[in-house]
């Protein structure tokens, strides 16, 4: 442990922003980390001025009377005068030991303030043609510059972790690896519950048999590949459906996915459920048949292990970040083989033993990942880099 109390502070702007992945890992690696360590003092920087919402968000985390943590609200224009104006005159003003925010750093930063700088996954270096050109240039730009200026890089996985070393050529004893996990409310199999159940199914629009595919629908999430795969499904299983979980006017939003549903004549077999909440969620995944996880590149690939949290078997895309993430609790396809998903997912949806496979190994799998062990592993990188 650090030996004198120091003054950590995280940037938690995202929590309550309905960003899904991002916020969630924040959320609860802030939530955990707050548990854990009593001596040192956090601060969590804020956007927001509302108290109502900021007591909330305290409340969420645990930490309303908790003396070694405050919430500090820094107002401001929008996130941009927040990086340039409004974050480094607080850091200027305030002595902070470390300061962990994801992907883009303030250009002007004191050099007493050690900084940690979360990076989810490099897709826009990797797969760069399937983001916008304005946010290719911009990330261009900045990212490494703030992988050089940063005393420590937190990478979900070793595949990110070596991807970023590959491309940006950080290293790697620069980079620790801090695994995602899933939040308390998966935690246990929700158990059955046909009034309840109703209500979610309701609620959400569920059909009786679907597939579940939980996330953004950014272009790297391979959506129109998975409806092209579920359109060859259905000639053989006419009766299932799929369910999209995410934004679908986000500003990333694949533009292919309700074209691709046009010409399969899928406009009432595919349902777009929205944004689900946070204690809803594991209803709603449960209820699934299988979960589909297409994606061309992932950084890590949480709703894997929440699928195998709630016993659903999960079918995801070949690619080395699931890979490491799902090991033998999934079943795994080409994703650029339309016929290598369908049969995966017809595999899935009628062979029990298959099914049963996966939910055993899927158990197995859960013990390895906690926000518990997550946040030891995040204090050990934070006192790693304070001087």
């Amino acid at each position: 442990m650090i030996k004198t109390e120091k003054i950590i502070a995280i940037d938690i702007r995202l929590l309550g922003k309905k960003r899904t992945g991002d916020e969630m890992v924040f959320f609860h690696l802030t939530k955990e980390i707050l548990k854990i360590d009593t001596a040192h003092q956090y601060l969590l920087l804020t956007d927001e001025t509302d108290a109502k919402r900021i007591a909330l968000v305290a409340e969420n985390l645990g930490c309303s009377r908790q003396d070694n943590v405050d919430i500090v609200s820094l107002p401001t224009k929008n996130r941009f005068v927040w990086n340039l104006w409004t974050l480094p005159r607080y850091l200027f003003h305030n002595t902070i030991d470390v300061f962990h925010t994801q992907y883009i750093l303030p250009l002007c930063l004191p050099r007493r303030t050690r900084i940690a700088v979360h990076i989810h996954d490099v897709s826009f270096r990797a797969h760069p043609k399937l983001i916008g050109w304005s946010d290719r240039f911009f990330l261009s730009l900045l990212i490494p510059r703030s992988l050089r200026t940063a005393a420590l890089i937190i990478a979900p996985s070793q595949f990110t972790k070596d991807e970023i070393v590959k491309y940006y050529g950080i290293d790697p004893q620069k980079i620790a690896v801090v695994p995602n996990a899933i939040g308390e409310e998966f935690l246990g199999i929700v158990p059955e519950d046909p009034t309840r159940d109703r209500a979610i199914r309701e609620k959400y629009h569920l059909p009786e048999q679907f597939i579940i595919a939980v996330g953004t629908l950014q272009p790297r999430k391979n959506i129109p590949f998975l409806i092209e795969a579920f359109a060859a499904l259905r000639k053989r299983l006419p009766d299932m459906r799929l369910v999209l979980v995410g934004n679908r006017d986000a500003h990333h939003t694949d533009k292919h996915i309700d074209h691709t549903i046009a010409i399969h004549a899928l406009e009432n077999a595919v349902v777009f459920s929205g944004f689900i909440e946070e204690q809803d969620l594991p209803h709603v995944v449960r209820l699934a048949t299988i979960c589909a996880v297409p994606s061309l590149y992932e950084g890590f690939g949480i709703p894997m292990l929440e699928a195998m949290s709630q016993g659903v078997p999960v079918a995801a895309a070949d690619i080395p970040s699931l890979r490491e993430v799902g090991g033998e609790a999934a079943l795994y396809f080409d994703p650029a083989s339309i016929a290598s998903c369908a049969e995966k997912l017809y595999t899935l949806s009628i062979d029990q033993k298959a099914r049963q496979t996966l939910r055993s190994a899927g158990k197995e799998r859960l013990v390895l990942y906690s926000w518990k062990k997550s946040a030891v592993d995040l204090l050990e990188a934070y006192v790693g880099i304070i001087r």
